[in-house]
């Protein structure tokens, strides 16, 4: 069992400054678990706890049922795969492999039987005999989960792995690592600052600022529903859009009033999400719109997607500012009540910059929030 428990960790360092405020995270054997945030968030602190490279001011953390709070590194059952790869550079591969199982005297043939399945795992049995100055930096970080791999440990911890590679090379190793991952099974803990690996790589997320988990859950969960205004822009590219407006009576339910263009325009919202959040008592109140920029897109592709229960998107007309072509589909930027929206559109219905163009927004993947608590309605 390689399970993860994590109880009201608090870190509280001797000058008072408190860097965790009581996280508790459950991972179970086998799981993908995403630490991310930004800098300052605690994520890394967090990350060298688990490890044992930091002491704990508070709380309790187990692996595999086993309490570990006053065990070293080495007693952990650990492996940990750094951002600088920490690769012995007079070692050849073969050598920085297994230099973990020389150090607990696994017999040699054991040895060469795991440095042979671990680098054709990882497909790096051609680098076996080249040193680390003779490897891209996408080889030496494969040299780098080889190592910990060949350990056989309860717990993988990777600390921001990728961010030293170009962003073709970070794609690619993304998806090594989540080959591995399925291919043998194990736990990792994975701490990054880029939301894009944590949607892509995990299979929970804890999303974290000043020392405390914002929200914790599936990479779809958090998407979709976010809890706050911060989860919701920190996760997804491009950003949530907000917008604030005033929640009003309309047609027997809910709609959004905002300024635009000079005028004040409603935006209906569809009946099962206004009655699902108690939208009523918020009318003639200001609250803040959540919507994705996909749920902002050209009026052609808007009416060939209407909803089951016959919901079909608002459409706007509006003056584009800027553009930006990504191949699939292109981003357009206009203005509304003061704040600027992006909005994905199919290519060819793309408008250019000065020109008008009709945008429909889809309300029912939005979201709601209060604007004092921030917290989202619902």
């Amino acid at each position: 069992m390689s399970s993860l428990s994590i109880r009201n960790i608090r870190k509280v360092y001797t000058n008072g400054t408190e860097v965790l405020k009581g996280i508790n995270i459950d991972v179970e054997d086998g799981q993908f678990l995403i630490l991310v945030g930004g800098s300052g968030s605690g994520k890394s602190t967090l990350l060298n706890m688990i490890a044992g490279l930091e002491t704990i001011s508070a709380g309790e953390i187990a692996i595999g049922g086993r309490v570990v709070n006053n065990l070293p590194p080495k007693d952990r059952d650990i492996a940990m795969v750094f951002q600088s790869y920490a690769l012995y550079p007079s070692m050849t591969v073969r050598q920085n492999i297994a230099f973990g199982l020389g150090v607990k005297k696994v017999p040699k043939a054991e040895q060469e039987a795991t440095v042979k399945r671990v680098a054709e795992t990882l497909q790096i049995t051609h680098l076996l005999d080249r040193r680390p100055a003779q490897l891209s930096g996408g080889q030496r970080q494969r040299v780098a989960m080889g190592r910990a791999l060949a350990r056989k440990p309860a717990l993988f911890l990777f600390d921001e792995p990728l961010s030293n590679l170009d962003a073709k090379l970070r794609v690619e190793m993304r998806a090594e690592i989540k080959l591995m991952h399925q291919r043998l099974g194990t736990t990792i803990v994975y701490v990054t600052h880029d939301q894009i690996e944590a949607m892509t790589l995990g299979d929970r997320i804890a999303v974290m600022k000043d020392g405390v988990v914002q929200q914790f859950g599936s990479p779809q969960e958090i998407y979709d529903r976010p809890n706050n205004l911060f989860v919701a822009g920190f996760i997804g590219s491009p950003s949530m859009n907000f917008l604030r407006g005033k929640l009003l009576p309309h047609a027997g339910g809910s709609g959004f009033h905002l300024e635009h263009a000079g005028q004040t325009m409603l935006l209906p919202l569809p009946a099962k999400i206004a009655e699902a959040a108690g939208f009523s008592a918020w009318h003639g109140k200001e609250i803040i719109l959540g919507i994705r920029p996909e749920h902002v897109t050209d009026a052609v592709s808007a009416r060939r997607s209407e909803t089951p229960d016959g919901y079909q998107a608002t459409e706007v007309a509006c003056t584009i500012e800027m553009t930006e072509p990504t191949g699939p589909d292109t981003l357009v930027f206009t203005w509304f009540n003061g704040t600027r929206v992006t909005c994905r559109t199919h290519p060819r219905a793309a408008a250019m910059p000065g020109e008008n163009m009709t945008l429909a927004f889809d309300l029912s993947k939005a979201v709601f929030f209060d604007p004092v608590t921030e917290q989202r309605l619902g």
